[in-house]
């Protein structure tokens, strides 16, 4: 199954200069919990922005060409593994806009702010086909920006 994974401010903006707009770590121990031990699927730019390998999961990069820092697949590989398996895509704004018709189920926060000119954002969803089954508002805590809202979504 594909599960969809991101957090966005209040007009669904994700990135901006390559990088999260924010610094929440609430949000990044949700991301945590809810992604260890299971695939996390990226473009390049994704993967390319993080520290590293993120611990206790199996990382994919959808491309077309070989890379030997991590696993690679194309969009097919991708489409076919995730028949078998639970695959979370973590970005960027183009590979959710790929994946989302075949997503299931739509982990989003909503970072209770509005970035500043940002250039990455998430899709539209469309509420007729995806169902609000949680929605848990968190005030931020001494190591967040901003208050957020946890949110799970399902076909």
């Amino acid at each position: 199954m594909i599960i969809m994974i991101y957090a966005c401010d209040e007009k669904n903006a994700i990135g901006k200069n390559g990088d999260l707009p924010w610094r929440q770590s609430t949000d990044l121990q949700h991301f945590k919990t809810i992604t260890s031990g299971g695939t996390i699927v990226m473009g390049r730019k994704t993967w390319d922005s993080l520290p590293g390998k993120l611990p206790n999961r199996r990382h994919v990069v959808l491309t077309r060409s070989d890379r030997s820092d991590v696993e690679t697949a194309t969009f097919d590989e991708i489409i076919e593994m995730a028949k078998s398996q639970d695959l979370f895509v973590i970005g960027g704004g183009e590979i959710y806009e790929l994946f989302l018709p075949y997503t299931q189920i739509i982990y989003r926060t909503i970072i209770h702010c509005t970035v500043n000119q940002p250039d990455t954002f998430a899709p539209e969803i469309d509420e007729s086909v995806f169902a609000l089954d949680e929605h848990n508002f968190v005030e931020k805590s001494q190591r967040d920006q901003y208050d957020m809202t946890f949110q799970k979504l399902s076909k």
